[in-house]
Parts: C-alpha cells; sequence; structure tokens
C-alpha cells in the first residue's frame, strides 16, 4: 500500500518534529532494512546497472567526461571507488568516483527516465550509490536495497513536486534520493540519513537556465555534482553534523520561496512500511539518444520517412505541426522561444532539446545515431535546415492531460503530427510512447539491455570485457564486497588525458 503525504509550509512558530517532516518520512523510508524485495523491482535494477554502463562506455571519449574523470583521477584514496575507463585497480575517493561516473552516465542523455509533476533521470543515483558500496566494501545485496531507495525516493518526489514550473532544475529531487539511498546502503539510523537528505536538498537546489537557450556542458555535469554533494551531505551527517530544518516546510524553506509558496500543498506518495519498493518499475529507458519527449516522436518520424519517402523533400512540405504536452511545446519544442533549437550551429547539448531537429533528421534518415545524428555536418545540412524550420510545436490540453496522467495505462509521451504537403494533401498520424517503453511496439528487456551495451561498447570495450560486465551485473544480488569493485568497464584503449585544472 502507499501513503499519500501531505507536505506544506509551516511557520517558525509551529513545530513540526522531524519525524513528521518530509525529510523525517524518506529518512524513516530509507532506513527500514528488511523490505520483502521485489523480483521485477530488482531485475530492473540489473537492467539499469547494465544500461548506465552501456551510455558511460559510449561517452568515455568526450569532453565534459575527460574533464571529470581528470578531475578524479588528482584525488586517489583507498579502498575508494572505480570510475569509468580506468583500470579497476585505480581508485580514488568516492565523492569523485560519484562525480566522474555521473558524467559519464548523463553526457549522452541516453539512460533512463521518469516523468510525472517533474522530469528525472532516476539512473543518476547509481554513480553515487554504487561508489560508496565500493569504497566501503559491501555486498551487492547492500547495493541492491540502496538503489532501490535512491529510485523510490525520487521517483515519488518527482511524482508529487513540480520544480520546472518554478525554474528548479530537477536535481533537487536527485540530492535527497542519493543521499537517501547511501543511508539504506550503509544500514544508517533514521536521524543520519535525516540530516543528510537535508543538506542535500539545501546544496543542489539550482536554476533550469543549464537547460535554456544554448545548453551547455553543465547539463552532463548538474546530476553528477548532486550525487557527490549527496556522498558528501551524508560524510557530514556521520560526523554528527545538522542540516536547515525544516528543509521543505521552514517558514524560509523550499516551499515557501523556490516553489508554490506558504500556501502551496504538496501530496507526496510513499510505499508504506513494510512494502517492497517497486518504483524503478515505473520509469522506462531510452533506445535514443536524445531527451525522453523526443523518443516517440523519432520512431514515429522514421517509420513515416520510410513508408512514405516523399516527406523526406523540404520541397514538398508546406509544414509540420506537432501537437503535443506542455512541456514538449515549451520546454523542447517551439514554445520555448530559442532560436537555437533552430540554429544548425547549435551545441548537441541544444540540438537534443530541440525537437523540430530530431523529427527533421530522423523522418528523413530513418533512424537516430547518438553520434551521427548530432555531426555539425549533419544539422548544416541544407536540406535539412530548410525542413527542420518548416516544423512547428503546439500545446494540446489532451496530450498535456495524459502525460501528466498517474495511470500508467494512458499515460503518454509523443502527440499527433500534421502535415500538409504543398500539393494540398495532409498527412496525420500519432504515436503516444516509445517503441522501447513497457507499453510500446518493441519494450526493452533484459536482451535489449545486454545489447545496447554491446552496441555503444563497439570498438571501445573488448568482447571479453563486455562478457565479464554482463555476467557480474547478472548476479548483481549475490555479489561479494570483491566482486563489486568489478561494476566498471576498462576500454581496449587508453582514455583521452584530461586538460590541466587547478588540481
Amino acid at each position: 500500500m502507499t501513503t499519500r503525504h501531505t507536505v506544506r509550509t509551516y511557520k517558525s512558530s509551529e513545530p513540526l518534529p522531524p519525524a513528521e517532516q518530509l525529510a523525517g518520512k524518506l529518512a524513516a523510508l530509507a532506513s527500514e532494512q528488511d523490505r520483502p524485495l521485489d523480483d521485477a523491482a530488482v531485475d530492473m535494477v540489473i537492467n539499469r546497472v547494465i544500461d548506465n554502463a552501456a551510455v558511460a562506455t559510449a561517452s568515455l571519449g568526450r569532453a565534459p567526461v575527460v574533464s571529470a574523470r581528470g578531475q578524479a583521477e588528482n584525488h586517489p584514496y583507498t579502498p575508494g571507488a572505480t570510475v569509468f575507463g580506468l583500470p579497476q585497480t585505480q581508485r580514488v575517493s568516492p565523492e569523485w568516483a560519484a562525480w566522474a561516473n555521473g558524467v559519464a552516465v548523463r553526457e549522452l542523455d541516453y539512460h533512463d527516465t521518469f516523468l510525472a509533476a517533474d522530469y528525472s533521470h532516476p539512473g543518476d543515483n547509481i554513480p553515487p550509490i554504487l561508489a560508496v558500496a565500493q569504497h566501503v566494501g559491501a555486498t551487492g545485496e547492500q547495493l541492491l536495497k540502496g538503489l532501490l531507495t535512491g529510485y523510490e525516493i525520487q521517483i515519488d518526489l518527482v511524482k508529487a513536486i513540480c520544480l520546472h514550473e518554478h525554474k528548479i532544475d530537477h536535481v533537487a529531487h536527485l540530492g535527497p534520493s542519493a543521499a537517501a539511498g547511501i543511508g539504506t546502503l550503509l544500514q544508517l539510523d533514521k536521524e543520519t540519513i535525516f540530516q543528510a537528505i537535508g543538506q542535500a536538498l539545501h546544496t543542489t537546489t539550482a536554476t533550469r537556465q543549464s537547460r535554456k537557450g544554448e545548453i551547455s556542458t553543465w547539463k552532463a555535469h548538474a546530476p553528477a555534482f548532486a550525487g557527490k554533494m549527496a556522498v558528501e551531505a551524508v560524510d557530514r551527517a556521520l560526523r554528527g553534523q545538522t542540516s536547515p530544518s525544516p528543509i521543505y516546510e521552514g517558514e524560509d524553506g523550499v516551499i515557501a520561496w523556490l516553489l508554490s509558496g506558504p500556501s502551496a500543498r504538496y501530496e507526496v506518495p510513499l510505499p508504506d512500511s513494510g512494502e517492497p519498493l517497486t518504483g524503478i518499475l515505473d520509469s522506462y529507458t531510452k533506445e535514443h539518444s536524445a531527451e525522453y519527449q523526443a523518443q516517440a516522436w523519432i520512431d514515429l518520424a522514421r517509420r513515416l520517412g520510410t513508408e512514405r519517402p516523399e516527406l523526406r523533400d523540404p520541397s514538398n512540405i508546406r509544414s509540420i505541426v506537432l501537437h503535443t504536452s506542455h512541456h514538449t511545446h515549451y520546454v523542447i519544442g517551439s514554445g520555448a522561444n530559442d532560436p537555437q533549437k533552430y540554429d544548425p550551429t547549435a551545441s548537441r547539448e541544444t540540438l537534443d532539446h530541440s525537437i523540430p531537429y530530431i523529427v527533421a533528421v530522423a523522418l528523413q534518415d530513418g533512424r537516430w545515431h547518438h553520434v551521427a545524428s548530432y555531426a555539425p555536418e549533419r544539422a548544416a545540412r541544407p536540406d535539412t535546415v530548410e525542413l527542420w524550420h518548416k516544423i512547428t510545436t503546439v500545446e494540446d490540453e489532451e496530450w498535456t492531460r495524459r502525460y501528466h496522467s498517474l495511470d500508467l495505462a494512458e499515460k503518454a509521451f509523443g502527440g499527433r503530427i500534421e502535415i500538409e504537403l504543398t500539393d494540398g494533401t495532409r498527412v496525420i498520424d500519432e504515436i503516444a510512447v516509445a517503441d522501447a517503453h513497457p507499453l510500446g511496439a518493441r519494450p526493452f528487456g533484459r536482451a535489449e539491455y545486454e545489447n545496447k551495451l554491446r552496441t555503444l561498447a563497439d570498438g571501445v570495450l573488448a568482447d571479453e570485457e563486455v562478457d565479464r560486465f554482463l555476467a557480474l551485473a547478472a548476479r548483481l544480488p549475490e555479489l561479494t564486497a570483491d566482486e563489486l569493485t568489478g561494476l566498471t568497464v576498462t576500454p581496449i584503449e587508453p582514455v583521452p588525458a584530461a586538460p590541466k585544472g587547478l588540481f
């Protein structure tokens, strides 16, 4: 069973004990060690560990990943944690491993997602929790429980508390979830986890400018920073240090000044004591390296372009209008009013948040590739630019309603496409969810996750390294502490050296 907890602002004159605060309730959830394990949730944790390794492997040579890894290398530590791309024997301090691995996982925007009142990539919980697990010599079962907590709390917060309408970046839900997951991993008491959650939230609340306009490389660093702060928050809490409280409900707290104000009420759903943590089953991964709202549109566009090749020629097209949700229209669509979303010289980070660009390329190419589809020469191709500039979005109330629905059977992330050709004919089609979605045409299972790793590792990892990792990940719940250090990957060729910074 799940209980909805009402969260609101309290005046300083109104006492609110820790146990009644949202942070306290999250800490209570995280401190409960004897919850039963759900088989499907356990299996999905393994899938997402594989998924993270896949997308991290594909990004090992990209500049933000090289930079973050270089920073981590300058913080060697024993016992420490491993870093994607480095030998297993090379260890760094766990907060820096969380940082480097977090950037590698997020760089291509290619791992799992959950969307409801707000947005999230709950797989961002894995790097910090795994880093601490390796550092302290935890077992696979301890790691599993920590990851289930991290996923559960982030997804439950995302279901209830909207950050983006106040231009707060969604990693503000990640700091608390990662800290709570580490608390579960370490079997900490409620008070220590409570203090860690408060610090993690306080230090990871930032604006959404990182996802607006000319999107910078910080987009990959933002969740890694939240994971790093979560590790540090737990460290401080273990040393007896306390946090701002009530962090959510205080008169000068997050709700009162950063969210919907003193009169706001949020209903946060949390599983009851004794219930298994299954929130991870509500999330879904990506088949394509692009913003999640683009996944279904890529599938629809590549199908339409294959079935009707004439749609690929901009001279045949008068206009293409995507009728879609509020989020898709205002964040990655023409409703964002970002000129950069139509700029052929825009950064990769900007292009993967431009649904007009993504639909144009998928329509013309009949596929989506994590490198080729973003190449500068691909973005600058004249016929693509011409087609791209004929694509706009509009919000459709029904698609917005379905986007926000908590009924997973009707929750949707696509929309309706209306194409007007120059000869006056119209092509109308629609798609609700991506092909890889659990309700899509080709849902992802273990075989698809494994294939994703093999595909992205081609030419980067030796086949033996891929086989080793997959065999180890499949045994996650039973791994010993020594075996847990193997949940990383080392490439065939040495990774690029990082540019010099301060250290």
